[in-house]
Formats: structure tokens, sequence, C-alpha cells
């Protein structure tokens, strides 16, 4: 059984897996839950870590490579390391400003931050807060038409020139733990109201003094009365736009002039048909396991994603990266980048931008040492000739606070 570290100083964590036992001593069980939980079983959650897990990394050996070159060509430009930070929405709940702390671990370290719409600082915010940012925008389609052009003119008009449109949550996907921590929505069980009490540092840091935080983006688009919690998630509910379909993206690739991704890609057939509509990447993403449960690992259909379109569009991943040699392995099978959800989500709740930026400098320190014991140089050579297929994975490490 490894042991880790569960204290209370981030700064002290040697991976992830330690910030995520940190983060769920910290966190109310609930919050802990919405951060961690995946869709029905977690088939898909477990299936994201196994995936890499099956992957051995093959070394060249004599090779002098004691300062590896991590940078990765991006959108024309570079990016100083494969990464940068995705979407994830209502991070507030975990610490007071998160996506502003997350915002500016990224900003400081040269790495793209993208902003949720259902996220708890609005664009504005976020552009105001980390001005040398590079700010990706996440846009679920919605109904009104209005609204979500809106959305689009705000997004263009804080500088933002990456739209990233996920697919694959049109539908919110059979989230049980959900339904067990609330008697109605927004209203936690007693049980949870208890467990809340007993985690007073979370409390006074991410609740106190004004409750739980607004979705800033859509409050423009709410009466003042429903500009809560509940009136947003009830208003996001009633706007997601069930009919999304391969029209509706051509539509938006006709009104967006910058750089368009569609998320939640893991078929090819569907990789092709993003480089017929002229976008200009994908994200092979199974939303980190929180949607259909017993959909592959997003890692099982890189590959194909990559034959079909390496070199027509941009491929990012996401979903069960843990370790810098993660990162390494995706490259090695086609991502150009990968986008860090959970991993960088652990370190903000622990302790802000410090907390972030500390989550992105381990999977830094793990890749540049990953890629200099493999025996490669830079990152453009590594390929799938680096790679072993092992056996089926039943040796995940047993310390894991959550696949």
């Amino acid at each position: 059984m490894r042991r880790y570290h569960t204290g209370n100083d981030f700064r002290r964590a040697q991976s992830i897996a330690e910030l995520a036992a940190m983060a769920r001593r910290r966190l109310p069980y609930f919050a802990w839950e919405y951060l961690d939980g995946g869709a029905e079983d977690e088939l898909t959650l477990r299936r994201n870590r196994q995936a890499f897990a099956e992957l051995s990394l093959l070394p060249q050996t004599l090779v002098p490579c004691a300062t590896p070159d991590l940078r990765r060509p991006l959108f024309g430009g570079t990016l100083p390391l494969p990464m940068a930070i995705a979407p994830s929405g209502y991070n507030g709940m975990l610490y007071r400003d998160a996506d502003l702390h997350l915002a500016r671990a990224a900003g400081e370290r040269g790495l793209p931050f993208s902003l949720s719409t259902v996220s708890t600082s609005s664009l504005e915010e976020v552009a105001a807060a980390a001005p040398d940012t590079e700010l990706w925008f996440q846009l679920y389609c919605l109904r009104d038409p209005g609204i979500q052009d809106d959305l689009l003119r705000r997004a263009e008009a804080v500088g933002c020139r990456t739209l990233l449109l996920t697919s694959d949550a049109v539908l919110l996907g059979n989230r049980e733990w959900d339904r067990r921590n609330f008697v109605r929505p927004q209203q936690l069980s007693w049980r949870n109201k208890f467990d809340v009490l007993r985690h007073p540092r979370w409390l006074l840091q991410a609740l106190w003094p004004q409750g739980l935080p607004q979705m800033a983006n859509l409050a423009p688009y709410l009466p003042a009365e429903r500009r809560n919690a509940a009136g947003a998630a009830q208003f996001i509910g009633q706007q997601m736009d069930t009919e999304l379909d391969w029209n509706a993206l051509a539509r938006l690739r006709q009104r967006w002039p910058h750089r368009l991704l569609l998320k939640g890609v893991l078929a090819a057939t569907d990789a092709r048909r993003c480089a017929e509509l002229g976008l200009d990447g994908v994200v092979v993403s199974n939303h980190g396991g929180r949607q259909l449960d017993g959909a592959p690992a997003s890692l099982d259909c890189l590959p194909a994603v990559a034959e079909a379109v390496k070199g027509r569009l941009a491929i990012l991943l996401d979903s069960g990266i843990r370790r810098g040699s993660d990162i390494l392995k995706a490259c090695a099978l086609g991502a150009d980048a990968v986008l860090l959800g959970r991993a960088t989500l652990y370190g903000v709740a622990l302790g802000g931008a410090a907390g972030a930026a500390h989550a992105l400098d381990l999977l830094h320190q793990e890749l540049r040492l990953a890629l200099a014991l493999l025996g490669r140089r830079s990152l453009a050579e590594v390929n799938g000739d680096c790679l072993l297929r092992s056996a089926p994975a039943s040796l995940l490490p047993t310390g894991d606070v959550h696949p």
C-alpha cells in the first residue's frame, strides 16, 4: 500500500495523487465527489487511468539528454510545455475565485487557460485578473441564439481567439453521487450539512460570507432574483441545445472567425468531419468519465484519431492525466498537447494559484525527467516506437485516492 502525505501543506506533495489525497481531506464530501466522481459504475473513469498504465515506455540508452526540449508547436506558435488547463465548471465551490487562480498559474508558465461557460468567474473578470494569459473559451451550444451570440461577442472582446465547443454534455451523465448528496437542487442532505461543518477551513475560504458562488458568465442573462447558484443551474439545464448537430457546428464555424475546436471527439470518423468543416482542432475526450459510462478511454481512441487527421487538425487529449509520463505517452500516440482537468483542480482546491502552480510544476518536472530517461532529446523525437503495450493493467497504485 503506497503511503501519501496527507497534511495541509500542499508544497510537500510529491505527485498529483498526493495533491488529491490532501484535497480529499480539505473538501467536504459533496464537493470532493463533484470534483472526483464519474458516471454510474465509473468504468470509464477507471479506464482512463488503466489505459495509461497499460503502455510501457521503451528507452534508448547512451543518449545525451540532460536538458531535453519540451516545447511543442501549436496553432502556428510554440508552447513551452505540451499542456493547457482544461475548462471545468463551478470551480468556485472548491476555492474562492478558483478560475482566476488557475488563469494566473497558467499564464505565469506561458500556458493557455480554458474558461468554461459555467465558470464562477466571468470572461471579463478572468481577462482583467490575468491579462498576460492566453485565454481560451469553452462554449455549450445554447437554445437561445441571442445569448450564445452575446457570449461569443464577449469572448472576442476580451481577446479570446480559441473556442472549444463541447459536444458530449448536451445531456448530463448519470452521476448518482449528485442525487445522493442533495435532497433537491442546491439543497444538501442533512448528513452533508453536518459534514460541511466538519470542514471550517473550506467553509470560511470558499463560502463565507457570500455563500455558494454563481455562474458568472450567465449572470447577465438571468433575472435579478435568479442570479444565484440554483437559478443558474436551472437556466443552463433549460438552455442546453439537445439538437446540437453537424449543421450547428457548421454555422458556428461561419460565425466564429478564429480558432475553433470540437471537444468530445472519440471516433476517427468524427475527427474527419471536423477537418472537412474547416475546424482547427479536436479534443479527444470522454469528459473525464463523467458522461457515458462504458465509453473507451480517451487514450484508447487517440491513435485512430491521429491516423485520420494528424497534420490537418491540432489534436489535444484530456481525461486521466496524472503524471508527466502520461503526457509523454499521449504525445507518442499523436497528441499535440493535453488539457489538464482534475490534476490542476486538486492543486487549486488546496492553495489557489500557488496550489495550481505546484500541480503544473510537478507535471513539468516529471515530464522532463521521463523524456530524458527515455533517451530522447526533444518531444519531436517521441512517437509510437517509444511505446510497448503491456498486459491489462491491474497494478495501478493502490494509494491513489481515486483512479
